[in-house]
């Protein structure tokens, strides 16, 4: 005949067992409710083109935290936004968004804004993923960016919309020879070829169009800022 197992703690009173199961019934019947999540918010976001002869490539923003950063002054930029300022390419930039638990939401305009005109996207929001930068490429560069960044966009019931203005900024990834040969926007339309012999490195201020190469200043240069950007909160 089999011995039935015995526990090696000891059993507990009657009286203290049946409290225990008394307090755990209710738990079970009616569980805590889960954390309430903050509401998300739609942007639309308005970017209006300020030059006189620059286009600006179909322009990004992204959602994040005040912990994020597209950039820092003086610093190297990332992969991703050195293939955005040189080619308006995106996607290396798109994979490091991805992969930051900073940001929550990113998108990319439809087509290029020539000078004077608007593009108009949307990107989702939600506390405290609730400050916006907007950013791409100056296209008749080597390798130019506007940017505004780590604004808040607009919150409480009574702010339904807030602008600020982006600044044009050098990736510091390739030489501003202002040569064709390297420039992908029209004239030129050499996407992809870098020239980085003498890339400063760092990302700073950019100081313009000097008509040192196939590109007149005359034309194609600019004074700060660059665009303007208008963010709607379109609900809730």
């Amino acid at each position: 005949m089999t011995t039935p197992r015995r526990s090696l703690l000891p059993s507990p009173p009657v009286p203290i067992l049946l409290l225990s199961l008394a307090l755990l019934v209710p738990a079970l019947l009616h569980p805590a409710p889960a954390e309430a999540q903050p509401p998300t918010a739609v942007y639309q976001v308005w970017v209006t083109n300020l030059t006189r002869g620059q286009v600006l490539a179909p322009p990004v923003a992204i959602t994040h935290t005040r912990d994020f950063s597209l950039f820092t002054l003086g610093a190297p930029a990332s992969p991703g936004l050195a293939a955005l300022a040189e080619d308006a390419v995106v996607d290396t930039l798109f994979a490091e968004l991805e992969a930051n638990d900073e940001v929550l939401d990113f998108a990319v305009g439809d087509a290029p804004i020539p000078p004077g005109a608007t593009a108009v996207l949307e990107v989702e929001s939600r506390f405290p993923h609730d400050l916006i930068t907007v950013t791409q490429m100056l296209v008749q560069t080597n390798d130019a960016f506007f940017a505004a960044g780590g604004a808040p966009g607009p919150r409480g019931p009574d702010q339904r919309q807030v602008t600020f203005y982006a600044t044009a900024y050098d990736a510091g990834s390739e030489a501003n020879t202002e040569l064709c040969a390297s420039i992908p926007g029209p004239p030129c339309g050499n996407a992809l070829v870098r020239d980085t012999a003498d890339a400063e490195g760092f990302v700073h201020v950019h100081a313009g169009i000097h008509g040192i190469g196939d590109l007149p200043a005359s034309r194609w240069d600019w004074r700060n800022p660059v665009a303007k950007v208008k963010v709607v909160r379109l609900h809730p």
